[in-house]
């Protein structure tokens, strides 16, 4: 395998070769994250089986709750940023992200908790249950079987929705947030049925065939998008609350398959200040550096930034009028213009579907799969972050 050290003085080596190549793929991804992504779509279908077997009716016997919390970290806490954005600014009760052991202060019965946690174990999810089941919240938890989180909703009573652990909690994005959107149905926050998972677990299948390790670069979204990025400062921006979601997950994917930094966020927010990084020293003042005599065709040595740039489309059910989304498509032109006049290249994702979630996964797809041929072109192995390893055994006991 390349050693994607090599580059360090200069730009990273890639190997733009390697992406085409079937069997060079496998070798480079020992772990198989490539085939736990294309699997998006099974986790879905998985996720909803294993959510209707649980107790979730329970949930909705004491009526709507003041609150919901969803308790956990990394993947896990963007389930409920999913949560919050599928259920939109109609949502009936605050859906509130929490990111750290225990739970707020004024929770108590007339709330309900979700934790999450893939490994069933993450101090964060197991906290807040702890002290959910204390303050008579109800509990609602979602991780590997036969867990310490699992045994937290036995002792508590509450229901436990079990997600087989097969892959890292970053490719397990889908299989963790099905059961959150599922337990928020029973509580009469979100619509989401039958027919929207099918079609969302259909858009996942498809963009996983699209993205195959066999299509080759120049049909391949994925692929494409991955050597774009190559030797460059990613920004990811969401045009709507829904991208914005998605341009976030982009930048988790991105840092660990492919230890790339990366500014992720919200496109509305970026017009208050971070675009001005396209007239930074990677972005246009680069520009202005280039020998005007050089062929047109070379691309400039230095690292400059990438634009990619999530659109959504489509509009909530429960919006009332258009407005949101023309204030979010003027957005998006005007910023694709200003990445133009500055030589600041741009890749655009828009999303497909009807449903808010079947959008959403046509928004992640294709950057999930760009973070691991990313990861894998520099020689990387896509599931072995040895960092993230090493900060475990460091903070824990």
């Amino acid at each position: 395998m390349m050693d994607g050290t090599a580059g360090l003085r200069g730009r990273p080596v890639v190997d733009d070769t390697l992406l085409d190549d079937v069997a060079a793929l496998s070798e480079s991804d020992p772990g198989g994250m490539l085939r736990h992504t294309a699997a998006a779509g099974a986790q879905v279908r998985e996720s909803a089986s294993l959510a209707a077997e649980a107790n979730l009716g329970v949930l909705a016997d004491e009526g709507r709750p003041r609150a919901v919390i969803i308790a956990g970290i990394g993947t896990a806490a963007r389930t409920g940023e999913i949560l919050a954005t599928v259920a939109g600014p109609r949502c009936p009760v605050p859906v509130i992200g929490h990111r750290s052991a225990g739970v707020p202060g004024w929770v108590g019965a007339a709330d309900v908790v979700i934790a999450v946690s893939a490994s069933g174990r993450s101090p964060e999810a197991l906290g807040a249950a702890e002290a959910a089941a204390r303050r008579g919240a109800r509990l609602v938890a979602i991780g590997a079987p036969d867990s310490q989180l699992q045994s937290v909703a036995e002792g508590a009573r509450a229901p436990f929705i079990p997600v087989p652990r097969r892959a890292p909690a970053r490719a397990s994005l889908w299989a963790l947030t099905v059961p959150v959107l599922l337990a928020a149905r029973a509580l009469g926050l979100v619509k989401v049925n039958e027919a929207d998972l099918a079609e969302t677990a259909a858009r996942l299948d498809a963009e996983a065939d699209r993205c195959r390790p066999s299509a080759e670069s120049f049909v391949n979204p994925a692929k494409s998008l991955a050597l774009g990025l190559a030797g460059s400062v990613p920004i990811v921006w969401g045009s709507s609350p829904l991208a914005t979601v998605a341009a976030r997950r982009f930048g988790d994917t991105l840092s660990a398959n492919a230890r790339y930094p990366v500014v992720a966020g919200a496109l509305g927010e970026a017009g208050r200040g971070r675009v001005g990084l396209l007239d930074g020293v990677f972005g246009g003042l680069a520009e202005t550096s280039r020998d005007i005599f050089a062929d047109p065709g070379n691309e400039p040595t230095g690292t400059r930034l990438r634009l990619v740039l999530l659109r959504d489309g489509g509009l909530n059910a429960d919006d009332d009028s258009d407005e949101p989304f023309v204030v979010e498509e003027r957005r998006a032109d005007a910023v694709q213009t200003l990445a133009e006049r500055r030589g600041v290249r741009c890749d655009v994702v828009t999303a497909e579907g009807g449903s808010a979630l079947e959008r959403l996964a046509s928004l992640t797809a294709v950057p999930d799969f760009a973070s691991i041929y990313l990861a894998l072109a520099h020689g990387l192995d896509p599931m072995a972050v040895p960092a993230i390893t090493e900060m475990k055994e460091l903070s824990n006991p």
